[in-house]
C-alpha cells in the first residue's frame, strides 16, 4: 500500500503503525456507516465541528487525517493546524497558535472551497481554561475552520464544548476487521503469519489497531518472520490461554492445599515473567465462562478479583495480592461445598 510521506523518513524506516495509516478514506477498514456520513458531509461542503470519542487505538486520528489528505490533497500541511493537547493543551495555545491559524484566512481560497481543519487529539487532557477559551473560538471562526477534537473520554470534554460539535463514537474494532489488516500487512511485509497466530495478536490486542500492529511488528522481528501464536504469547509477555486454563483447574480443585496453590502460581511468574495484573485479567476473563462454578461461586470472584485489582492498580505489593487470589478461591470452594 502506498502511503503518502510528505517527504518526511522513508516507508521503510518508520514503525508499522505509521507506514500503513491509511492516506485517504478509500483505505479505512472500519466504521463504515461514520466514514460514509463524513464523506458525504465533504463532498456537500457541509462539515461541521466534531468530537470523535472511543477507546485507543480505534482510527479516530487516522479517519480525520485520512479525510484531510483526500480533502487538501497537496495543501493538507498548509489548510490543517494538527496539535495534541497532551503537549499544548493550555489557554496561552488557544489563544495565541489556534487563534492564530483560523483568524489568517488563505490568501488565495481553497479550490474545494473547503474550511482549514484545526486538529486537537487527546482534547480530553485541555485544561478547563482552554477548553473554555476554545468554546468561542469556535463559533466566531466557523465560517474559516472547523475544529475537530479527538478524544477517549468525551466526559471530560466540557458541556459547551460537546453541545458545538458533531458526536461520533469510534467502538473497538471487529475481528474480521482487525485479522483482514494483518493478512493484508503480512502480505505487503512478506511474513508467514499463521491462523492461530492471527487470532493470538487479535485476542492480545483487544480491539486496539494500533496495539495489534505493534504486536504483530514486534513478534515477526523477533521470530525472523514467522508468527503462530506460541512466538505472539512469547514476545509480549501475555500468559497463553492453556496455562491460565491449567492454572484454575489447580485453583479449583479442592485436593491442592493453599501452599501448594501459591508456590506454583508464584513459579510460575516467577520463571515466565508474567505481570500479576495481566494474569489476573485473562484469568476472570476465562472464569466467567467456567461451566464447573455455580453463580453465586462466579458472582463473589468477580467482586473479589477486583478488589484485588484496584489494589494492585493502587501499588499494593504482588507477593500479599497473590496470596489474596488464593485465598478468595479457597473461600468460594467452601461456599460450593456449603
Amino acid at each position: 500500500m502506498d502511503v503518502d510521506m510528505g517527504g518526511e523518513a522513508p516507508a521503510g524506516l518508520l514503525p508499522w503503525v505509521e507506514k500503513y495509516r491509511p492516506s485517504s478514506l478509500d483505505q479505512l477498514v472500519a466504521h463504515e456507516d461514520i466514514i460514509r456520513m463524513i464523506e458525504r458531509m465533504m463532498l456537500k461542503q457541509t462539515l461541521p465541528h466534531m468530537l470523535l470519542h472511543g477507546p485507543p487505538g480505534t482510527g479516530k486520528t487516522s479517519t480525520i487525517i485520512a479525510l484531510a489528505k483526500t480533502m487538501y490533497k497537496q495543501r493538507y500541511k498548509s489548510m490543517t493546524l494538527e496539535m495534541n493537547a497532551s503537549d499544548a493543551r493550555g489557554i496561552d495555545v488557544v489563544r495565541e497558535q489556534i487563534k492564530t491559524f483560523v483568524s489568517v484566512k488563505q490568501l488565495f481560497a481553497s479550490a474545494e472551497g473547503q474550511p482549514k481543519l484545526v486538529i486537537l487529539d487527546e482534547a480530553d487532557n485541555m485544561t478547563s481554561a482552554a477548553q473554555f477559551a476554545l468554546r468561542r473560538m469556535i463559533e466566531q471562526y466557523a465560517s474559516n475552520c472547523r475544529f475537530i477534537l479527538i478524544c477517549n473520554y468525551s466526559s471530560k470534554i466540557i458541556p459547551a464544548l460537546q453541545s458545538r460539535c458533531t458526536k461520533l463514537r469510534f467502538a473497538p474494532l471487529s475481528e474480521e476487521q482487525i485479522l483482514g489488516r494483518l493478512h493484508h500487512i503480512a502480505k505487503c511485509e512478506k511474513i508467514h503469519l499463521s491462523e492461530d497466530g492471527a487470532k493470538a495478536i487479535v485476542e492480545v490486542g483487544g480491539g486496539d489497531m494500533r496495539k495489534v500492529i505493534n504486536i504483530f511488528q514486534t513478534t515477526s522481528m523477533g521470530h525472523q518472520g514467522n508468527v503462530d501464536s506460541k512466538a505472539v504469547y512469547a514476545s509480549t509477555g501475555v500468559p497463553a490461554p492453556e496455562e491460565i486454563q491449567h492454572f484454575l483447574r489447580t485453583l479449583l480443585n479442592g485436593s491442592v492445599s493453599f501452599a501448594a496453590s501459591l508456590k506454583s502460581l508464584k513459579s510460575m511468574l516467577n520463571s515466565k515473567g508474567y505481570a500479576l495484573d495481566d494474569f489476573l485479567q485473562l484469568m476472570h476473563k476465562q472464569l466467567i465462562v467456567q461451566d464447573t462454578l455455580t453463580p453465586r461461586q462466579r458472582l463473589q470472584l468477580t467482586v473479589a478479583l477486583s478488589d484485588i485489582d484496584w489494589r494492585l492498580k493502587q501499588g499494593c505489593g504482588d507477593s500479599i495480592q497473590l496470596g489474596a487470589i488464593i485465598g478468595v478461591f479457597q473461600e468460594a470452594r467452601a461456599l460450593g461445598g456449603a
